[in-house]
Parts: structure tokens; sequence; C-alpha cells
């Protein structure tokens, strides 16, 4: 019999400090840096995003998160077999953040390894889960987007340090009998490294080049809608669905424009558009598990529903998941 997977349970975490518009428009304001809570709202669709403490990483985050997740599907931590973490930011240059986060949730022996796609990282890592266990390889995946992007922010730079907040989500994925992922669809296309890169890394224990992040958001916003809707549009074709069967649209949390853009493309109503980048920001891998965990938790998603899941980000990479939750 053929093995598939499916969503058990969906976990998140954001850091207890939560930085409105009007908090961090006051702050630039003592580095001489203007902008307005109105300026980023028109902009971005963004009012608040969540920063972690100095002390706090991205593995901790995850963690919390994963608990969470695994609770949701009725679990204990020993069940897990398998765990992946999406993120840009891991806690050090090596052990994996998946390794540190496996031992603070007390789990041993299973495979635990990092996925680098930045914003795509979680649909990245949610299509690897699923071939491990369709292959037989694993049966109960912990699958985490986790980030503490503030810590790479130049609050000297108002185009970028508004857009970025600091979290994590989580989604426990195990084998079935019947199809709960239904279709994926991965890109990436290096040409496009410099419109969304940190060009800094760590030589004779320095940073050589820069170690904040850079983005050219004009080149960004119009390669994105473009691919967005490309990659929607094939795991539709692979699944052998069609727009009209899509219950919700989850996309990654970057721009509520770039959100809106895609819905229409798709023809999909904005009522069926899942949207916290308004509180949270852009939390690059950590978006669409927060996202999804958000509208599980609130009872709009429910069981059975069809869910479109995708990302774009730095590499710059793309991609798509639809499932059936």
């Amino acid at each position: 019999m053929r093995r598939y997977s499916r969503i058990a349970g969906t976990g998140s975490s954001l850091p207890p400090r939560r930085v409105t518009n009007a908090d961090l428009a006051a702050e630039l304001a003592q580095r001489g840096i203007e902008t307005s809570n109105e300026w980023i709202i028109e902009r971005t669709g963004i009012h608040a995003r969540h920063f972690a403490d100095p002390a706090v990483t991205s593995s901790d985050l995850g963690a919390e998160a994963s608990r969470a997740a695994i609770a949701a599907a009725g679990l204990t931590p020993q069940d897990i077999d398998l765990i992946i973490v999406a993120t840009s930011t891991p806690d050090m240059v090596f052990p994996s953040a998946a390794c540190i986060m496996q031992n603070k949730l007390g789990i041993a022996g299973c495979p635990a390894f990092d996925v680098q796609a930045v914003c795509s990282g979680f649909v990245y890592a949610l299509t690897v889960a699923d071939a491990l266990i369709q292959s037989g390889s694993a049966s109960r995946a912990l699958v985490v987007g986790a980030e503490v992007f503030s810590r790479i922010l130049d609050f000297n730079d108002r185009t970028t340090c508004v857009l970025f907040g600091d979290g994590a989500g989580a989604v426990v994925l195990e084998a079935a009998d019947t199809p709960g992922i239904l279709a994926s669809d991965l890109h990436a296309d290096g040409r496009h490294t410099g419109i969304l890169c940190v060009p800094g890394n760590v030589s004779g224990g320095q940073v050589l080049g820069d170690a904040f992040l850079k983005m050219d958001g004009q080149a960004v916003f119009k390669l994105a809608v473009g691919v967005l809707e490309s990659a929607a549009r094939n795991v539709l074709q692979k699944a052998g669905r069609t727009e009209a069967d899509i219950d919700w649209l989850i996309p990654h949390q970057a721009n509520i424009r770039i959100m809106q853009g895609t819905a229409r493309k798709l023809k999909l109503p904005m009522e069926k558009l899942v949207v916290t980048v308004d509180q949270h920001g852009n939390t690059s891998a950590a978006s669409i598990p927060l996202a999804l965990d958000s509208a599980v938790r609130s009872g709009r998603i429910r069981r059975g529903d069809t869910l479109m899941l995708e990302g774009v980000g730095g590499g710059f990479t793309w991609g798509a998941v639809l499932l059936d939750f």
C-alpha cells in the first residue's frame, strides 16, 4: 500500500515583546531615521511585529512551537522520528538548529537537520519531509520554521528594518493511508542572489563583508507575484485540482500587496487569504506555519479543507504545496 503524509498538528511561538509601528518609528527617530505608522502600513500592510530578547534563539522559539504542535497531534516528543528546521538565522554556524532543538525537546537518535531556502524554507522542508515519509524513512516528522531576523536587520535602513519580525511555527507530519500532501513544486534561480541577501561570512574569527540584510524591494516584488502564480498553478495541475478547490491560500507573509496580487491572479476572494503579516511582519521561514497555526486555532481552517501554501525568498527560491488538511 502506498504511503502518504498528512498534517496531524500545528503550533507556533512568538516572543513576548510586541513592537508596533509607532514603537519602531520612535526608536528609529532616535537614530535620525524618519518613518511613520502610516508609511509602513501603506507600503507593507504591517502594523506590528515581535522581537526576541537577546538571549532567545531560533531553536528556543522552534522548540516552543514544536511542543504545541506535538500536543495538538496527541503525541509525545518521543513519537517523533525526523526533525527538519527551516531557518536563515540558526543559533550558530554548527551544529544545526534542528540538532539543538532536538536536545531541548528531549529527543535523541532520529535524523535532524536544517533547510536553508530563506522565506521559502518551510515549503522546502515540508516537501522533503513528505518525500521521506512516503519512502518509509520516517513516520512522524516535525517540520519547523524558526527565525530571529531582528539579529540581521540594519536599523539605519528604514526600507528593510520595518519589514521583519521573529517567531516560529511547526507542524507534525505523519504517515497516512490517504493523501494529505497532494503535490509540491520547488524552484530556485541563483542569478538573482543579489536582490535579497546577507552578504557576510565568518573567517578568522571575524565577520567579513556585511552581516546585515540587503534587499532590492522593487526587484523582489516584480519576481514574486509571477513566480508564486506559476508555482500555484503547477501544483494544482499536478494534483488534478483547480483554483475553485482552494479553501485557503496561505502565502509567505512578506507584503500585503504581493499576497493580494497572488490571490487575484488565482481568482480567489480575499476572504480565502490568510493574513498575519499585519501583526507578525515578515518572519521568513516561520511565516507560513505561523499563519497556518493561527488560522487553525481560530477555527477558520477545519479538517478536510484544501490549503495552498506558497513562499518566495532569497536565493532566489520559490515553491508551493497543495494539501488537504
